[in-house]
């Protein structure tokens, strides 16, 4: 009996690092991991955001911050006409204020983390990034008052 367990215990420790090694071996994958962001230039708080279904995190008004809100994954490489839906819950009050909109996702050149930026009016562009809001190279800038309410 115990030489049975042995030999069990070592069949199944070669067919699990079996699977891992063809894994490993596999072809690349043609899509990257990202984590989720929120910048958010408007005066209202944003109670949670989604895009493609990953986030959940919340926005001060006028808030941002790194995406890390875990996970989503993106293409590799951009394609013209790639969008996904942003879902976000905007309160007023204490009545929610829950609004979706799907968002053409802006040419990035190379993989990063998934930034959903709100603006007035319901204006929401969605960008891909390998640094923050606050990095020089971040694709949006904020423009206006920051102490202005929308």
């Amino acid at each position: 009996m115990k030489r049975f367990i042995h030999l069990f215990t070592i069949a199944i420790t070669l067919a699990v690092s079996g699977c891992a090694l063809r894994q490993s071996q596999g072809q690349a994958s043609d899509r990257a991991t990202a984590q989720v962001g929120i910048v958010n230039h408007t005066g209202n708080y944003i109670d949670s955001a989604l895009v493609a279904g990953a986030g959940g995190g919340n926005m001060s008004a006028w808030g941002e911050g790194i995406a890390n809100i875990c996970c989503t994954s993106i293409p590799n490489v951009w394609y013209p006409g790639m969008k996904v839906l942003v879902r976000w819950n905007m309160p007023i009050g204490i009545q929610d204020v829950v609004k979706e909109k799907v968002v053409e996702v802006e040419k990035y050149e190379t993989p990063g983390d998934i930034y959903t930026v709100f603006f007035p009016n319901d204006e929401v562009r969605v960008v891909v990034s390998v640094n923050g809001p606050r990095a020089s190279d971040f694709p949006i800038h904020h423009v206006g008052n920051l102490g202005e309410s929308n």
